[in-house]
């Protein structure tokens, strides 16, 4: 099956899915729109009017001093940046054939912020290896980690799902991801561009754990919630018993049989009633 005979590349709408509107990005998503259009643009600036040393010097990730370190928003503006256009050609070519299929699957929100993280997650690691001196200081930048995380994370969810490199080779996404992970692995241990792919790698990382961890979490979390409530609606039903069984007594004994205890009860019965009027 081509990219193009899938689901999540149809027009459709609701949650996580989105209209066509004709032209280039027809059948892209809002979020992937907005990450395409930005990096674009960004590029088309920097080079244009000839601001690309600005704009890596404030915004790439550049561990050169702790000030830099300390400046967090870097770990999102430097996944705007790329060096030239090779770099901005490839990242852009995998976001706008890979972003479409997981903003629709998880919902714009979700990919929002997993495509942000994984991006981050590459800055912190390569921040922290420079910090242990395993790589050279120097200044990062590209949307690649971010791009890698969606590639780990397609491969995960459409493994069999074919695409086609250089428009011509068609390849599984998970054979893609295996060969892209051994490349960069190689690259990374032989010292080329070793930054980038530490980068590369925390992206498919990422992209993995969220995919395959975030479920089980989101599940657990809502077992937690779902027996909280249980719990709690137990103990309201043996409060109201508690406080038939008082009335009762009330109405054979009289109220100066009721206990200290007792007494207490009726009365944050009576206060849960007045508040519940009051609403």
């Amino acid at each position: 099956m081509g990219i193009y005979d899938r689901d999540y590349q149809k027009e459709t709408t609701g949650k996580g899915e989105y209209f066509g509107t004709g032209g280039l990005f027809s059948n892209v998503p809002p979020v992937t729109r907005y990450f395409l259009i930005i990096n674009i643009l960004v590029f088309v600036v920097m080079f244009l009017f000839g601001l690309s040393n600005v704009f890596v010097q404030y915004l790439s990730i550049s561990p050169i001093s702790y000030a830099n370190i300390l400046q967090v928003w870097r770990l999102v503006t430097y996944q705007f940046l790329h060096a030239d256009i090779l770099h901005i050609l490839f990242n852009m070519m995998m976001l706008y054939f890979l972003g479409p299929m997981l903003e629709s699957t998880w919902g714009s929100r979700v990919y929002l912020r997993f495509y942000l993280v994984s991006g981050a997650v590459g800055g912190v690691v390569y921040t922290l290896l420079v910090l242990g001196h395993v790589l050279e200081p120097g200044f990062m930048v590209g949307a690649s980690g971010a791009i890698y995380g969606l590639m780990a994370a397609a491969a995960i969810l459409y493994p069999h799902t074919q695409v086609y490199i250089f428009g011509t080779i068609p390849m599984r996404m998970k054979t893609l991801l295996i060969i892209t992970v051994i490349w960069s692995v190689m690259n990374f241990l032989g010292g080329k561009n070793a930054g980038g792919e530490a980068a590369h790698l925390s992206g498919v990382a990422a992209g993995a754990v969220f995919v395959y961890v975030l479920p089980r979490f989101t599940n657990w979390r809502l077992e937690r919630s779902r027996g909280a409530w249980q719990r709690k609606l137990e103990k309201e039903r043996a409060f109201q018993g508690e406080v038939d069984r008082i009335l009762e007594k009330v109405h054979q004994q009289g109220l100066g049989s009721l206990t200290r205890t007792e007494k207490n009860t009726l009365k944050e019965a009576t206060r849960r009633e007045q508040e519940a009027a009051r609403r």
